[in-house]
């Protein structure tokens, strides 16, 4: 192959090198092609002088503003690890024991709470527990016999009994619980942790959400959207099998020196770019998203790599066997994000795996059987490592169950279980400012309704904030003239019983 020029002939050998036929290049046609550049690169810097009012070295980078940021007060708390079990735990069957349904099995009761039903057609009758409940640790909690090795947990737990929500469906019952109200598009809890507090690892999201590979929950990823804040502050998935975040590894192998070339030309590029679309929060997300990307490349799969990890410490999690291989390996990965200084982790468990209508007895006992020993173990891990005191975990779900009967479509008692119930439901903290060893609440003999000192889905939020050194009402965001909150105009109150 070859091209010609005026003064001479330049072919192309097969080996990729070029050789001339003819003289070399004319110094006239040297210089003409130099001053063209130099004429280029003089118009680029009028260009850029015109165009954005400075030079390219000189722009001001646009702040991102996850670095940490200073809380309230003092915080008893520097990060959460929130263990949500989707689907909507039955409070009478794990730690709300009702000696009442035992007696009275099989009376029927549906005509007195018709209204509360989702699905009146297939209610039955009082329907006592399958499972045995025992008093625990030196605090004596009841818990009862599906949850084996959390029951050795019991004296680092403030169990809530009397918690309560405004909705039985499951869609706007998971919008409340992450986002403080029935509806789509706000800002979810992690996301207001992340945009009062900011990161302490600057290299790691500082909202990481560990979803389970087998199906995402109801509402998808709206359950960690940013809402109206900035998109900076959503959570970020990561995979618990293979790499953690998709497309993060180059392609190809570069010297360190290049790389780092390339990313400041990036970076230079994107600030030029930004300076002059300052109100446009999801370019200033983007951008941040990919330069984080970048850092991630190293300490990403370093936190999430079990391999400097322990045999025992994989056995106590229950990673390598089934059912407790999946939950536990994220329950691990959990304590390292932690470790990192990442602010909020947030677990999802299989879709629905809590939402048990029918079978209760099995239904119950395999989710249970998939996370128990995981989540027992993530506690004892963190206490060992000192760091439970600055850690706070919270486990629960959507709403609880009814004391009646969901008859199945063959009638046959032992594959009944539970509807939806919204005036009674449990969670529990540890760690983080939290009493240990206590049970907060009460619902009535039934467990049909939470009836002494009642919590609301606000009351929990402003207790997990205060934990974490934020006033529920000073963390606020301006938006058409309102000052937007988590937990909106509503009368919550931090659970103050239950700290340490």
């Amino acid at each position: 192959m070859s091209f010609a020029t005026s003064n001479t002939k330049i072919s192309v050998r097969d080996d990729g090198l070029r050789k001339s036929n003819h003289h070399p290049f004319p110094r006239r046609g040297f210089f003409q092609q130099v001053g063209t550049g130099l004429l280029g690169t003089a118009l680029a810097d009028l260009w850029c002088r015109d165009l954005f009012g400075s030079e390219l070295t000189h722009i001001t980078p646009v702040s991102q503003d996850l670095t940490p940021k200073k809380s309230h007060f003092q915080p008893k708390a520097r990060s959460i690890i929130h263990l949500f079990m989707n689907g909507g735990p039955s409070q009478m069957d794990l730690f709300d024991p009702k000696p009442y349904l035992d007696k009275h099995h099989g009376k029927s009761f549906f005509d007195k709470i018709a209204g509360e039903v989702e699905s009146p057609q297939s209610a039955g009758a009082l329907m006592r527990s399958p499972f045995q409940f025992s008093k625990h640790g030196q605090s004596g909690l009841w818990v009862s016999n599906a949850l084996p090795h959390l029951a050795g947990c019991v004296d680092d737990l403030a169990v809530i009994r009397s918690m309560y929500t405004t909705n039985l469906t499951h869609e706007p019952a998971l919008f409340k619980i992450h986002a403080g109200q029935e509806m789509p598009g706000l800002p979810t809890l992690g996301a207001w942790i992340t945009y009062g507090l900011g990161s302490e690892n600057q290299n790691l999201p500082a909202y990481i959400v560990l979803d389970d590979p087998r199906g995402m929950p109801v509402n998808r990823t709206q359950n960690w959207q940013a809402g109206y804040l900035p998109p900076l502050y959503q959570g970020t998935r990561f995979r618990s099998t293979g790499s953690p975040v998709l497309n993060l590894e180059q392609d190809f192998e570069e010297p360190n020196e290049i790389t780092l070339a390339e990313r400041q030309l990036i970076q230079s590029l994107d600030r030029l770019h930004q300076n002059k679309r300052r109100n446009h929060p999801q370019l200033s997300a983007r951008i941040a998203s990919y330069e984080l990307a970048a850092r991630m490349q190293l300490s990403a799969s370093d936190a999430l790599d079990l391999s400097s990890e322990s045999e025992a410490t994989k056995e106590m999690y229950g990673i390598g066997k089934e059912p407790t291989d999946s939950y536990g390996r994220r329950c691990l990965y959990a304590r390292r994000l932690v470790e990192r200084g990442v602010r909020m982790v947030q677990l999802f468990i299989d879709f629905q795996i809590w939402d048990n209508h029918t079978g209760l007895a099995d239904g119950l006992k395999g989710a249970c059987h998939r996370t128990d020993q995981p989540i027992a173990a993530l506690l004892n891990d963190l206490k060992q490592r000192g760091l439970l005191d600055n850690t706070l975990v919270v486990w629960g779900g959507e709403f609880g169950r009814l004391p009646i009967a969901q008859l199945s479509g063959d009638k046959d008692e032992k594959n009944s279980g539970r509807d939806h119930n919204k005036n009674a439901m449990v969670t529990w903290m540890a760690g983080g400012g939290i009493r240990g060893g206590i049970s907060h609440g009460a619902t009535d003999e039934l467990g049909m309704k939470a009836v002494e000192d009642r919590v609301s889905v606000e009351d929990f939020h402003a207790t997990i904030l205060h934990q974490l050194g934020l006033h529920h009402e000073d963390l606020f965001y301006m938006r058409n003239g309102l000052r937007e909150r988590l937990t909106g105009v509503s009368d919550a109150r931090v659970i103050k019983e239950i700290l340490a």
